[in-house]
């Protein structure tokens, strides 16, 4: 099982459902989309938000998942 790390979100679009964070401990930003956000209801990030995350990988690239914002 993978590490819970930190995060800030960079950006987040909401009519699209995905956006990108930035690890605390620096690195390759981490794309993210809504159906990892762990949350009722409208599932979304604001710009600048803390968050707690599970690092994994897509087809397309580095990708945060089980994102729990703070």
């Amino acid at each position: 099982m993978s590490e819970v790390q930190e995060g800030t979100v960079k950006w987040f679009n909401d009519t699209k459902g995905f956006g990108f964070i930035s690890p605390a401990e620096g690195g390759k930003d981490l794309f993210v989309h809504m159906s990892e956000i762990q949350m009722d209801g409208f599932k979304t990030l604001k710009d600048g938000q803390a968050v707690d995350y599970v690092a994994g990988s897509s087809d397309k690239g580095p990708c945060a998942t089980k994102v729990n914002p703070k």
